[in-house]
């Protein structure tokens, strides 16, 4: 029988949609995060029931900012992207494409994030006692984000023997 192997968290790629893409340096990136969603539930007491109370589901809830964290890039097109919003202020809302790839550089899993744009970038302290590159986070805010399976690759084949 087959081993199940969970897939590793640190081969992914990011895509922006506009941005090149392949080798390019702009979607490269050494942390990802912020791939929660929530589904909180309201209580309602039923008059003449003392027993227990319904409990029923609000909408999603999409509560935390896309993360991303890199080295410090000069000269980033998306840095652009981020400067022209928050020293702009002018929006160019685009689509986020995260995917978790396996050994063979196919994406097992995505998450796509739809009209994302940039709400926070922070740059790391200057510390002349540190020997460490400077690195910038970046944090978009969305309107909602899907989960795509790509393949399957990390499962353990099908056993043609039973029916």
């Amino acid at each position: 029988m087959a081993s199940y192997y969970p897939p590793v968290g640190f081969h992914f790629k990011v895509e922006f949609d506009g941005f090149a893409h392949g080798e390019d340096a702009d979607v490269r990136f050494q942390e990802v995060s912020g791939l929660n969603v929530s589904i909180e539930t309201e209580t309602f007491q039923e008059g003449g029931e003392n027993r227990f109370s319904h409990r029923f589901p609000k909408p999603v809830a999409f509560s935390s900012n896309l993360t991303l964290k890199r080295g410090m890039l000069v000269g980033s097109k998306l840095i652009q992207w981020f400067r022209n919003a928050i020293e702009g202020f002018q929006f160019a809302p685009t689509r986020i494409t995260v995917m978790l790839l396996d050994e063979q550089h196919q994406a097992l899993e995505s998450w796509v994030f739809v009209n994302a744009y940039p709400v926070k970038w922070n740059i790391d302290a200057f510390n002349a006692q540190d020997g460490k590159i400077v690195a910038e986070t970046i944090e978009i805010c969305y309107q909602y984000f899907t989960r795509t399976e790509e393949s399957t690759s990390f499962l353990p084949p099908a056993n043609p023997s039973k029916p």
